[in-house]
């Protein structure tokens, strides 16, 4: 998607999903000083363009009794990453899986109750069809969380600067 489909105000209105996730979209339109169906059309238009992916809730793993942060390199025989990536998903552990270049062909983000259940769930791993090996690197502390705003930010005032120049 190119970076000029998303324009000031679009930014303007991501900053505030990200700040203020609950606030009704009446309110966000007031805060914005736009129309509330001019807010929706916006939003819609995000929505469908892909720049807004979902609306629920942030879940902590760590609250929810899984602690253990660790991420795990899979290789996988020749041929069979779509099956591998279908049997990845039907492990409730696994909460993202990618698949990469470099040291393997897919890296997940595991979560576990504790070190004994992380290698539960390894071993589950290594016995799943296609699966060669596995490699596994366990967080020690969050040093820079989950964020968007400073892209969100990036983006708005690469926006800004090309309306300055004249163009969207």
């Amino acid at each position: 998607m190119p970076v000029d489909v998303v324009d000031v105000l679009d930014t303007r209105i991501l900053r505030l999903l990200i700040e203020q996730p609950r606030t009704s979209v009446r309110e966000y339109a007031r805060v914005l000083g736009i129309a509330r169906g001019t807010l929706q059309a916006r939003l819609d238009r995000l929505e469908r363009e892909g720049v807004i992916t979902g609306t629920g809730p942030s879940l902590s793993p760590a609250a929810l009794g899984h602690p253990v942060l660790a991420f795990v390199h899979i290789e996988v025989t020749q041929g069979h990453l779509d099956e591998v990536g279908d049997a990845l998903a039907e492990v409730p552990e696994i909460v993202e899986a990618f698949s990469i270049t470099g040291g393997g062909d897919l890296l997940t983000r595991v979560v576990a109750r504790d070190n004994g259940h992380l290698e539960d769930v390894i071993q589950r791993l290594i016995q799943l069809p296609g699966v060669v090996r596995t490699r596994t690197e366990m967080a020690l502390r969050e040093r820079v969380p989950h964020r968007l705003l400073p892209l969100v930010e990036s983006v708005g005032r690469a926006a800004a600067g090309r309306a300055a120049r004249g163009g969207r």
